[in-house]
This record gives structure tokens, sequence and C-alpha cells, in this order.
């Protein structure tokens, strides 16, 4: 194994008496950095929108044109109900106002 441009290990014991803790060596060296594999070794990823590219076309390989249309999750056409139900819901509401309430928007 190569040197690493460290210092004697009695000055290694006192740098980190006078740091307060262990001193980290930042620069590089090929025992301390990743191999460089990357041309050898295929990268594991999941299959995107563009995973294929046989007749894969350029407007099919953008991801954004696979957005669609939001899903209606209520279209509206119930009605509330009214009559007793409805006003005993607001006359409950009111009953738990924590507090007086100071309306701002009147200027006297």
């Amino acid at each position: 194994m190569a040197a690493t441009r460290e210092i004697g290990p009695m000055l290694q014991k006192l740098r980190e008496l006078l740091l307060g803790r262990r001193h980290m060596n930042h620069l590089r060296f090929p025992q301390v950095v990743a191999t460089r594999d990357w041309d050898t070794v295929t990268p594991n990823l999941p299959e995107g929108p563009s995973h294929k590219l046989s007749a894969n076309g350029y407007y099919t390989r953008d991801g954004r044109r696979e957005v669609h249309l939001p899903t209606v999750l209520a279209d509206g056409t119930v009605a509330l109900e009214s009559g007793a139900a409805a006003d005993t819901a607001v006359s409950a509401s009111k009953k738990n106002t924590p507090g007086r309430v100071y309306n701002y928007s009147i200027q006297d």
C-alpha cells in the first residue's frame, strides 16, 4: 500500500488531542478512492419511459408526455343536504369557538 503523506503516530495523537477529533486527510489516494469500473459494470437502474430504444421516436422518449389530465374524484352533482341537519352542524361549530372574536375589518 502506498504512503498517504501522513505524519508520525506520536504527532497524530497530539493532533487528535489538540483538535478534539480525528483528523481526516482529504487528499485523494488510489487506495481510498472508488474504483473506475463504470465501463465494465452495468448500472442497476429501474426501467423508465424510454428504456426500449427500438421504434422509440423522439416524442415518445419525453417523459413529460406521459402526464395525463387529472382524474375527477367528485363531480359536484350531489347537492348538500338542507334543513335541520345542516342547522345543527352550524350551531355545533359555533359553540366550539375558543374565546372572543375581534373583527378587524370593521372600522369604528
